[in-house]
């Protein structure tokens, strides 16, 4: 997610998905050729992570994380993939020496420089807080601020990235001087990889017109492809992204924004005025695809007419919560009681999010999570993994990565579209070649 003075982030609660970026094929890495990378899944103590930055105030149980070499002579840096943010940052370790695997050391790397305040960078106007100068030291500064009280700055800085077997890249990002606990027995990361499209983005800076992901639900393994790449067998559904002719103050331009028409829920749409799903004249109300939160928020109308149907077509079968003083996460209110032991029944109505030229299915396994150490007498809790955006509260409809596995994601700049395509992600992986 984004990083806004409105918005904060939370810490972490259970565990997190680690997508370990793997060395590309040769065959891949040749020029002019997509850059195709194995994702594998670690799980990891909560406190082992930092707080990313985010506009929204829960816990990620789940972040996405890519492994990248950074600086001269290269450091291994674990960096979580957002295409919700913009600036990419690492906590910088103060000296030459560091704390592990959770810090970048700038002392310890030849290709490490600031950016200095009369820069074109460092007047970049696309990240929610301006930076600033330094008048002491003459650097650029970078600060992101959340709604807790908690902030996290430093410095704008330049350094080198190895993506696979291509040519280092030389990026901006914020070299952050605030500091996270990590546990010593887990893998933590280091900072956060920006992937939206603005100007200071991963994306932007290496010149990327095209990536996609596939996230799977069965076995903790992934695919991320950097690039062009004709896929035959993946029959991609695109829809264009969105952007209002005029700049509107609560509208994020350089979000992947898209436009949700209907919802429906078991088949039947709901009926949520076209208003409800669209902006408003403020720009509030965009609907993000965002990798960087992992479920589903609904702004309140919407939500109260998915919570609605949803318990409807459930109540003969699945018994509600029925306690109005629980919302899991703060967002998360639409719960239910699953004897211990026990999955929830499996003829759940999907949930389905229609947007202009694609759908998304939200079926399954991916519709209720069970809150971990919550019970009910012998029953567990589960709730719907869609919240409620008032809740938090965030003035946006924001498509968290849960609800995007086994989906082929395509985030094409070039033709200024998201492709969705339904898919497993191992058969995925196989026909291209890579065996997880």
């Amino acid at each position: 997610m984004r990083a806004t003075t409105a918005m904060p982030t939370a810490p972490l609660l259970a565990c997190v998905l680690l997508l370990l970026l793997a060395v590309p094929r040769q065959a891949e890495a040749a020029a002019g050729r997509p850059l195709l990378f194995a994702l594998r899944a670690q799980q990891v103590p909560a406190g082992a992570l930092p707080r990313p930055p985010s506009k929204l105030r829960f816990h990620h149980n789940v972040s996405l994380t890519v492994s990248l070499a950074v600086g001269t002579p290269p450091q291994n840096v674990t960096m979580v993939l957002d295409t919700g943010s913009e600036l990419s940052w690492l906590l910088c370790a103060p000296g030459g020496g560091g704390r592990g695997a959770s810090s970048f050391r700038p002392r310890a790397s030849s290709t490490f420089a600031s950016v200095p305040c009369g820069s074109s960078q460092c007047r970049s106007r696309d990240l929610p807080a301006p930076p600033a100068c330094d008048g002491a030291t003459r650097q650029c500064r970078v600060s992101l601020s959340y709604a807790d009280g908690s902030s996290s700055d430093g410095a704008l800085a330049t350094e080198v990235f190895m993506v696979g077997q291509g040519p280092p890249l030389r990026a901006a990002f914020g070299c952050m001087s605030t500091a996270f606990d990590s546990s010593p027995d887990g893998v933590a990361t280091a900072g956060l990889l920006g992937m939206n499209r603005g100007a200071l983005s991963f994306v932007s800076q290496a010149s990327t017109r095209r990536f996609s992901y596939c996230i799977s639900d069965r076995d903790n393994a992934g695919v991320l492809l950097l690039g062009h790449s004709d896929l035959p067998f993946l029959p991609l559904n695109y829809t264009p992204l969105y952007q209002p002719a005029l700049p509107l103050p609560y509208f994020d331009r350089v979000a992947y924004s898209v436009q949700l028409l209907a919802i429906h829920v078991g088949g039947k749409p709901l009926p949520i005025p076209a208003s409800v799903l669209a902006p408003d004249h403020t720009g509030a109300g965009q609907t993000m695809v965002d990798s960087g939160t992992q479920f589903t928020f609904l702004l309140g109308d919407a939500y109260s007419a998915v919570k609605a149907e949803f318990m409807k077509q459930t109540k003969a079968f699945l018994p509600a919560l029925n306690d109005p003083n629980f919302a899991f996460q703060e967002a998360f209110d639409t719960c239910f009681r699953v004897p211990q032991g026990r999955s929830p029944p499996a003829k759940l109505p999907a949930v389905t999010l229609l947007f202009n030229g694609a759908e998304m299915a939200v079926a399954g396994d991916r519709l209720l999570y069970k809150v971990p150490g919550e019970r009910r007498g012998g029953d567990g809790v589960w709730c719907l993994t869609f919240g409620n955006a008032d809740m938090v509260p965030i003035t946006a409809y924001v498509i968290g990565h849960h609800h995007q596995m086994n989906v082929w994601v395509e985030y094409d700049l070039e033709r200024g579209r998201v492709g969705l395509a339904p898919v497993r992600c191992d058969v995925a992986s196989e026909r291209l070649g890579l065996m997880l």
